[in-house]
């Protein structure tokens, strides 16, 4: 636990900073439901993915391999299946699409936990900055291919991040989406977070007239191997000051587990989470009109990758 966690407060919930995913799911029966997670093999998505299936839940786990995802499912059992999902490769990401429905007719829950993180140097993928197409175009092919296969009440869950403050002033830099004008590691991972915000703030949106519901949480800062593409130094300094200010991995991945399955959040959609709680958000992820342009452009990528 770190010292950080004394001083934060609890919410009218009773869940806070140090809740950890037990805590905040227990007492919770999950038989027969099925829980698709992301990025499952290692970090908050692996204890996300058996905290859920302790619980009962059947557990679609998805990692960039299938045997990294096969490796995870072996470990915590209840009748879990992997499944290859490279968020970076539309290709990837449509056969896990397809697998998914040959194994489901239904599906509870979809977690996109995976991503990466302030990647020190420009990367790309299909002349796209790789944190905005793995963080947020990849989820989005993903979710709305599997959109139709979601239960009447189920739930959507993004992991957003505190760090989306860091965006660009314009929320989304449409003219910079390959990051050739300019690039900085911090500032394309917290547009790839305000771009996950946004998503959740239209699918919401566009769920107003079901049950289904669509919210983001802020995991909290944790030291997870997300940082490994990380400036050397930067990662050095972040393992130094773990102990004072990080989550520990049950902690973060607590309010994902109190998103997708407490009874708290029936019917709450559009929401941005933090400490097991609603928390306020950059008031910019609020724009209707950015996060429709975002979606319309989202479409359009989408539509243009094989």
């Amino acid at each position: 636990m770190s010292l950080y966690s004394f001083f934060k407060s609890k919410g009218k919930n009773g869940f806070g900073y140090a809740t950890t995913a037990e805590q905040v799911t227990s007492g919770i029966s999950l038989d027969g439901k099925t829980i698709l997670i992301t990025g499952c093999n290692s970090g908050l998505g692996k204890e996300t993915a058996r905290v859920l299936a302790m619980r009962g839940a059947r557990i679609f786990a998805t990692a960039r391999t299938k045997e990294n995802a096969d490796q995870v499912c072996n470990e915590i059992g209840h009748d879990s299946i992997g499944f290859a999902c490279e968020l970076s490769d539309p290709k990837s990401v449509r056969e896990c699409i397809s697998s998914v429905k040959k194994e489901t007719k239904k599906i509870d829950v979809i977690i996109c936990n995976a991503g990466i993180m302030a990647l020190a140097k420009l990367q790309q993928s299909h002349g796209y900055e790789l944190q905005f197409f793995t963080n947020h175009i990849g989820h989005f092919i993903l979710v709305n291919g599997l959109l139709k296969l979601l239960a009447d009440d189920g739930r959507i869950v993004v992991l957003s991040s505190g760090a989306h403050v860091m965006a660009p002033e314009s929320g989304i830099d449409f003219d910079n989406l390959d990051g050739k004008k300019s690039y900085s590691p911090w500032k394309a991972y917290g547009q790839s977070k305000m771009a996950n915000l946004l998503f959740v703030k239209e699918l919401s949106r566009s769920l107003e007239r079901t049950s289904k519901t669509a919210n983001a949480v802020h995991p909290g800062v944790i030291s997870t191997n997300i940082g490994r593409h990380m400036n050397p130094v930067a990662n050095f300094a972040f393992s130094l000051i773990a102990p004072l200010g990080f989550k520990s991995v049950a902690q973060g991945a607590a309010t994902t587990c109190y998103a997708a399955v407490h009874p708290e959040l029936n019917n709450v959609s559009g929401k941005y989470l933090a400490d097991c709680n609603i928390a306020k958000s950059r008031d910019d992820a609020d724009d209707v009109d950015l996060a429709q342009k975002l979606w319309k452009k989202s479409e359009e990528i989408a539509a243009k990758l094989k």
